[in-house]
């Protein structure tokens, strides 16, 4: 009895708490122009009427310049823009206003400090404005994941895809694969059911079986996509690799245009790994410079760089590896088969031959120096189409390598498009994965000879609705029943 006592108290402080009106700075915390602080919830508007005054009534969706007062004292703290969203207008879905105000931080405190004193009032916690948007239906949870990644979006290919999904693509996509899944789910529950009584037309199950393969064969496809949208949305993982004293520092604070590693001419002078995010071409690119490739060395500090350099090749979306062009030159590396040669005799006991030329992964080899090189020398190891040849002490040969390397990222992380939204997070493959196999497995295993209980075979089916309705949030158990009574007039 205590125990139940305790659950019931417990349950009702949740449902206070989020039946609470909260409000929250929701512009960038400092000193600056106009700082935004918004208020959702059922007491919005006496908390509207208690700042600003209750003489003021104001219409949806307009500005309003007023003055900003203390409840208890009438003092006047600030003069700001009001604007008054009533639910279920607004963002969250309910009663909303925003307060515009200078953005001191003595204005801001002042603001919150009063509007905390408001009965029903209470600061919001992270994510609570959005939280609520989504348990109003304003929102579903690809659209908050958009959202989010547009909020932290640094380049402008991730922006577009951030705003794609924001703004519904997604949504849109695993909606429609949602309602072909139920539309099938419920004609075969239907055909179990009432296929008996002769009102059920003897096609459902070639028809379902159809759509069901090609809804199947669409999932696939977003799902085989080369991990692009993830890609762009992370950065692309890019290491430059080489051996020592090949100019992979130089090469590093070249392409960023700045200094970001040391460089000397001693050979091994980066040991550990150096990290540096770039926004190329509107392209997040994450560098990670490595320690030079050596096959022996006694050296232990040397021998940690190396191996955490081999464990940044093995994760990478894109390798750059240079090699010394005056030695490729000496070893008359003119042609791909004798580049693959050299790479083996050189890489092979370093275990990343294989990973590099052979796994699915996306390498460009890099010559550099080739200033040193007689321009007949340099223009026949240019026929070598998987080998770039650069200088780091001049601009020219580097705008090759830029703007192929330009071209490397947009195979990796594609165009943002809203007729082909990319799917962007872990968890949406995880799932979409998990709803080909159900229904694979439903169409690999459904016969009237092998499953005389049909209810195991409409189990997969719902199985695969749920995958997509955790991605998007909405899970629903009478859907089926609805398209059932909505497609079948059953009984006529």
């Amino acid at each position: 009895m205590f125990l139940n006592r305790i659950v019931v108290v417990a349950a009702k402080r949740y449902m206070s708490e989020a039946n609470a009106t909260i409000f929250a700075l929701s512009s960038a915390y400092g000193k600056c122009g106009v700082s935004v602080i918004r208020v959702s919830g059922p007491h919005t508007r006496e908390a509207l009427r208690a700042i600003v005054g209750n003489k003021n009534d104001f219409k949806a969706r307009v500005a309003y310049l007023r003055a900003l007062y203390r409840p208890e004292t009438t003092e006047m703290l600030d003069k700001g823009l009001v604007l008054w969203f009533p639910g279920p207008s607004s963002y969250t879905g309910e009663d909303c206003c925003e307060f515009q105000v200078h953005g001191s931080t003595a204005v801001i405190a002042a603001l919150l400090e009063n509007l905390g004193k408001l009965p029903g009032l209470r600061p919001a916690v992270p994510g609570e404005f959005t939280r609520r948007a989504f348990i109003n239906n304003k929102l579903d949870l690809t659209e908050v994941d958009g959202l989010a990644d547009l909020i932290h979006a640094e380049t402008e290919a991730q922006r577009k895809q951030a705003l794609l999904q924001s703004s519904g693509s997604l949504s849109r996509l695993y909606g429609n694969w949602r309602k072909v899944l139920i539309r099938c789910a419920a004609h075969l529950e239907a055909y179990i059911d009432f296929a008996e009584d002769e009102n059920i037309e003897d096609d459902v199950i070639t028809n379902l079986t159809n759509d069901l393969k090609a809804v199947r064969e669409q999932i696939s496809d977003h799902v085989n996509d080369q991990r692009r949208g993830e890609i762009l949305r992370d950065g692309v993982r890019t290491v430059i690799a080489g051996a020592p004293n090949v100019g992979k520092s130089s090469f590093l604070n070249l392409v960023c245009q700045r200094e970001v590693s040391i460089v000397t001419e001693i050979a091994g002078t980066t040991r550990d790994i150096i990290e540096l995010t770039h926004n190329f071409g509107g392209y997040p690119v994450r560098f990670t410079d490595t320690a030079g490739l050596r096959l022996t060395t006694q050296d232990q500090v040397e021998l940690e760089g190396i191996k955490r350099a081999k464990k940044c090749i093995q994760q990478a979306d894109l390798i750059l590896f240079l090699l010394d062009a005056w030695e490729l030159n000496k070893y008359q590396v003119y042609t791909k088969q004798i580049l693959d040669d050299y790479l083996k005799k050189h890489y092979q006991n370093l275990d990343l031959h294989e990973s590099m030329l052979l796994a699915p992964r996306r390498v460009q080899f890099i010559a550099n120096k080739a200033d040193l090189l007689n321009p007949e020398e340099l223009q026949i190891m240019k026929k070598i189409p998987e080998l770039i040849c650069i200088s780091c002490k001049g601009d020219g040969e580097v705008k090759e390598f830029l703007n192929a390397f330009e071209n490397l990222l947009k195979e990796l992380c594609g165009t943002p498009l809203a007729e082909a939204p990319r799917l962007s997070h872990v968890r949406y493959r995880q799932l979409l994965e998990q709803c080909v196999q159900h229904i694979t497995l439903f169409l690999t295993n459904y016969s009237p000879e092998i499953y005389k209980d049909m209810a195991i075979s409409a189990q997969k089916l719902r199985q695969a609705i749920r995958c997509i309705e955790i991605i998007i949030g909405h899970v629903s158990t009478d859907n089926i029943l609805d398209v059932v009574f909505k497609d079948f007039c059953i009984g006529k």
